[in-house]
């Protein structure tokens, strides 16, 4: 077992306590991870704070190199990384190698933004008054970032927050999750061999409890938060802070009669079960048109039984333990009072430890917690609908939108999907699971406010500045 040092404005520390990170298959210590004093907190947010100035002003060439230098470090270590995800997170080795190179790819794409931005002319003599002048939009870091990221994807959520603010010339101060800091040191290792300046980046693993002072400090006027509805209070905790969230939520894949029924079914069975079912935009609510429910029910539940149940670190496990037992026995007592409301158990909802069958429900009432919430966990919930109509109302019933899934062929349903659906995000053609890191990524309604995605969160963390010059055309 090794202790890992914690990175204070680019170098590495430790502190007086540290956090015991335990593998939650096998419950074995991976590491222990030195936490930093109060002193050392407010010395990390010091730095990002003195250090505004030089990173807002470091040229484009430098803050590509650096992306680009994390990137290619990201790639060469891939695999080191891939069973750290795994030892920390419980998350199958399949779906870690994933992640490892989404990490890295989040970061080439930052570095291919960082060259291509170079603001906007506007013409001004469009009017009379404007005669002879011309503007120059550039966009200017809001201040220093806090980053406070969850277990479940402990490498990619750090760097969605990460590499943006480098983009951008903002120091940023990573708390990361409790449970999975591990990745997120590694990160913190591999930054600090850029020629970053000093004060740039700190990775500050610590108790939830102890991130209150990080969180209220008005040095850190950005915050950026991905996990559950603890958001919400965060935002009122900070109300002058500029606060991107990214909440999760209970998202739904609609199956229409003249969709790809084994199609459908193969990718809602995987992507409502991969990685626990620990996935903000896992599949949970599964709505079907009347007239293929029982035959893509019957497709369905066969094809959540194939799938391979068990120890992460084994190259075939696709759906692997939660995140720690408490989890799990929250899972499934949520599964057993459905089942006490009227749900029908189609397969699964069981329990062996932090490892929850994948369970398929039936005729849930509305007022489950599998139905309302977000389960986080190897849960689907079929939902029978007579349309289209109903189909997308049923999508809307819901206090969260992050991202909805429509399985259809028909070009002008996919076009209603995106008009009426209440979500961040339609994919036609597949589950809602689905997100390409470039792309705008955020949810309304209880899922959160702001976008993600490297160009989204680089317009996130900066204000547009107007320079107007006078007597040039």
């Amino acid at each position: 077992m090794s202790k890992r040092p914690f990175w204070l404005a680019g170098a590495a520390a430790t502190g007086d306590t540290e956090l015991t990170v335990t593998n939650p298959y096998t419950g074995r210590v991976v590491a222990t991870a030195a936490v930093p004093t109060p002193a050392q907190i407010d010395q990390a947010v010091a730095a990002a704070h003195g250090v505004l100035d030089e990173a807002a002003a470091l040229s484009a060439h430098a803050r590509a190199e650096a992306l680009s230098h994390v990137a290619r470090r990201l790639g060469e270590r891939s695999e080191e990384i891939a069973q750290l995800i795994t030892a920390e997170s419980g998350k199958p080795i399949l779906w870690a190698r994933t992640e490892a190179n989404r990490a890295a790819s989040v970061f080439t794409w930052a570095a291919e933004e960082v060259r291509r931005d170079s603001g906007r002319m506007q013409r001004l003599d469009t009017d009379p008054g404007g005669a002879g002048r011309v503007a120059l939009i550039r966009r200017v870091p809001k201040g220093a970032v806090l980053a406070i990221s969850p277990f479940n994807f402990p490498l990619n959520l750090v760097a969605h927050k990460v590499a943006p603010a480098i983009a951008v010339g903002a120091p940023v101060i990573v708390k990361p999750a409790p449970a999975t800091p591990l990745s997120a040191l590694l990160l913190g290792e591999i930054l600090a061999e850029t020629d970053l300046p000093a004060g740039m980046v700190s990775v500050l693993p610590m108790p939830n409890e102890l991130a209150q002072p990080l969180i209220t400090d008005e040095r850190l006027p950005v915050i950026s938060f991905t996990g559950g509805q603890f958001g919400w209070q965060l935002r009122r905790m900070a109300p002058d802070k500029h606060v991107t969230l990214e909440l999760g939520g209970n998202a739904a894949a609609v199956v229409l009669a003249d969709a790809d029924l084994d199609h459908a079914a193969e990718r809602i069975a995987l992507f409502g079960n991969h990685q626990g079912g620990q996935v903000c935009i896992g599949v949970q609510r599964v709505v079907v048109e009347d007239s293929v429910y029982d035959e893509f029910a019957s497709r369905l539940v066969e094809r959540v039984e194939a799938l391979v149940t068990g120890d992460p670190a084994d190259e075939a496990t696709q759906v692997g333990p939660l995140i720690d037992e408490a989890a799990a026995a929250r899972v499934v007592d949520w599964v057993d009072e459905a089942v006490r409301g009227g749900a029908t158990l189609l397969t699964g909802g069981t329990r062996d430890g932090v490892t929850v069958a994948p369970t398929v429900l039936a005729d849930a009432p509305d007022d489950a917690k599998v139905v309302c919430d977000e389960v986080f966990g190897p849960v689907l919930v079929l939902r029978r609908v007579s349309g289209v109509d109903e189909a997308f109302a049923e999508v809307n019933n819901s206090d969260y939108g992050l991202q909805a899934g429509v399985f259809t062929r028909d070009l002008h349903t996919a076009f209603r999907a995106h008009r009426e659906l209440k979500v961040g995000g339609v994919i036609v053609g597949d589950v809602p699971s689905y997100r390409a890191d470039q792309m705008p990524y955020g949810g309304v309604k209880k899922s959160g406010v702001g976008k993600e995605g490297i160009r989204s969160a680089m317009d996130d963390l900066t204000d547009e500045r107007v320079l107007v010059l006078t007597g040039v055309l």
